[in-house]
């Protein structure tokens, strides 16, 4: 396996992977590694579009070959993050996979944002390996406190799956790392088209967070069907406006 791999000197590296590979939770599991999985979302907190999710793998022999740059999405300028998403999503399979899942507003309304988020994490590890075999153990390191129970995981693998909740694990792992750059960015080049065909709430610019000029879009338009109606600040505009879904 290769060693561990930093992008900077205050970056993640590839130690978590390192650790889940290592790991013999199962005694009946193929004695090969798991596959490790990271996994991120973008768009918790924002007041319209989607929640998305994405999952990320990294071939542990193709650490040299990620881009420059490889860090939490949140502390990479745009131009860089896109810089960066480009290079991952022109790696070649064999080296790094990834899966994006974005739940629409309305689903987020249906469903509240928790568990919306989690089962765009749910769908996107499972797209991830839909790529692998279905005998393959898997470790999934997510990003925060809490983690999805991953049912959808649960039904498609042969094995008990190693889950393991990182509290700023895009800052420690590279695989959250990544996942967090393809999630951020996929929602960002989502908001920009919906600005286009919603124009008056700025949407290009603060990615549908409660922003001055988001709330002054909302306080003369209305909301969207887009935005979170259930979210307070929507909830009491499209109320004025006698707005529903």
């Amino acid at each position: 396996m290769a060693g561990r791999a930093k992008p900077s000197a205050s970056g993640p590296d590839f130690s978590l992977e390192e650790a889940a590979a290592s790991h013999r939770g199962d005694l009946f599991a193929p004695s090969t590694p798991p596959v490790v999985l990271g996994l991120d979302e973008a768009g918790r907190g924002p007041w319209a579009g989607p929640v998305t999710a994405a999952a990320a793998w990294i071939n542990p022999c193709a650490i040299t070959e990620l881009p420059p740059g490889l860090n939490d999405s949140k502390k990479l300028s745009r131009a860089k993050r896109e810089e960066v998403f480009a290079a991952l999503a022109a790696m070649p399979e064999q080296k790094f996979r990834y899966a994006v899942v974005s739940i629409s507003a309305e689903q987020i309304d249906a469903l509240g944002i928790l568990p919306a988020t989690f089962r765009a994490m749910d769908k996107a590890a499972c797209q991830v390996m839909d790529r692998f075999s279905p005998d393959d153990r898997t470790h999934l390191l997510v990003d925060g406190s809490l983690a999805p129970p991953f049912d959808g995981m649960r039904k498609r693998q042969h094995h008990p799956l190693g889950i393991q909740a990182v509290i700023k694990g895009d800052q420690r792992s590279l695989s959250i790392a990544a996942a967090s750059i393809m999630a951020k960015e996929t929602r960002d080049l989502e908001m920009t088209r919906l600005d286009h065909m919603h124009p008056g709430y700025d949407w290009a610019s603060n990615m549908g967070y409660g922003t001055a000029s988001h709330q002054h879009g909302l306080a003369t338009q209305g909301p969207t069907q887009h935005h979170r109606f259930t979210y307070k600040p929507v909830a009491e505009v499209a109320a004025k406006f006698g707005t529903t879904r």
